[in-house]
């Protein structure tokens, strides 16, 4: 908790304990019919990992100072009791045999540090997670609920606002950057979710890498290089993430090597794009190797990142084996006038596939080993 280094060695007990609160709030969140209250049952997930956390932490010292004064001609019993009483009373009682001054007081002492720590460090990690999120509110308005790549650029283009996008890569690549630093130093963090259920920074991170990709393979003169940039610290926060879970990524894979996305979706993104009077200098086919390419570099650690923090089914975001349903498409506001009321009011995306999506999802994941 303290140092700002990546978990390693006995450090990563904490990551166990983490994954079994998420494992936990997981079998509950079946009892939600809708992604909304699937979200709100996992919404305590993180806050609970803290509480845990620091009781997992508790019985850790119970145990060891509890061994320690066992050796001193105590029963393990009697250990275990002084320890337990000597870690709340901050060594002031001997429960279980005669006093052991030194490490009485040392159990006291230690725990008292080690609360306070916790305590002190809460600003830290809600700080963290501020940054994070006032960049995922922001995003609502440019990407839709969930966020898509594609739609990204649409709605640029529908409002006019194309020259914005180097900003709005800039931004992210900072974001990108910090994520990495802090998820991967506090990997709690990993556990709290967004304020609103359709909300998601992985998915709001996913949906600029994609944007991103698509701006450079089909309209290569105009795209910003911020774009660039944008993707390389996209793919290394990513990473560096998946690499802290402990998860297999390959850092350097073929840009030929197979990816989930097909051809026939990111042609159908192009025509939109195209249809919306999007820049495309390129056509589907010759973009397709370059957005390939980058796409190959991320989209598995996204894919399991997003499908072990059941994040929002969204398009181009993988398989969810925690929910009934499929991809649900961005919900687009409509470009309403004031002399065209009679326009309808924005509606929540579609389900784009049904129950047996999420069937196939879970054979899929479970083909692969050391998936969590």
């Amino acid at each position: 908790m303290v140092l700002p280094r990546r978990p390693l060695g006995v450090d990563r007990l904490s990551l166990v304990v983490y994954r079994a609160v998420l494992r936990a709030f997981r079998a509950l969140s079946r009892l939600g019919t809708t992604y909304e209250a699937k979200d709100a049952i996992l919404a305590p997930a993180g806050a609970a990992a803290l509480v845990v956390q620091l009781l997992a932490w508790a019985a850790g010292f119970t145990l060891g100072f509890g061994l320690m004064i066992t050796g001193d001609h105590h029963s393990l019993g009697n250990g275990l009791l002084q320890s337990l009483a000597s870690l709340f009373t901050v060594g002031a009682s001997h429960a279980g045999g005669r006093a052991e001054p030194a490490i009485d007081v040392a159990a006291g002492a230690i725990w008292v540090v080690v609360v306070a720590l916790q305590i002190a460090y809460l600003p830290t990690l809600y700080g963290a997670f501020s940054r994070r999120e006032s960049l995922v509110a922001m995003l609502e308005s440019r990407a839709g609920l969930p966020a898509w790549g594609p739609e990204v650029l649409v709605r640029h283009q529908l409002v006019g606002i194309i020259d914005t996008l180097p900003d709005l890569y800039a931004s992210w690549e900072e974001s990108a950057a910090d994520v990495a630093e802090s998820h991967t130093t506090y990997p709690v963090l990993l556990l709290f979710r967004s304020p609103e259920a359709w909300y998601s920074w992985v998915l709001g991170l996913v949906a600029v890498l994609d944007a991103a990709a698509i701006h450079l393979a089909v309209s290569p003169s105009s795209a910003s290089s911020q774009a660039r940039l944008c993707l390389r610290m996209g793919v290394t926060a990513l990473d560096r993430i998946a690499a802290t879970l402990g998860w297999n990524v390959d850092p350097d894979p073929d840009p030929e090597g197979p990816i989930d996305l097909t051809f026939a979706q990111f042609a159908d993104a192009v025509a939109q794009l195209a249809g919306e009077g999007f820049p495309v200098e390129r056509s589907a086919e010759d973009a397709w190797p370059d957005f390939h390419g980058w796409r190959v570099d991320c989209e598995a650690a996204a894919y399991r990142l997003a499908d072990a923090l059941t994040a929002p089914p969204a398009p181009w975001s993988g398989p969810r084996r925690h929910l009934r349903t499929g991809p649900v498409a961005p919900r687009r506001p409509p470009q309403r006038h004031p002399a065209r009321r009679d326009e309808p009011h924005a509606q929540h995306g579609h389900v784009v596939v049904g129950a047996p999506y999420a069937r196939r999802a879970r054979r899929r994941f479970k083909r692969r080993p050391g998936t969590q």
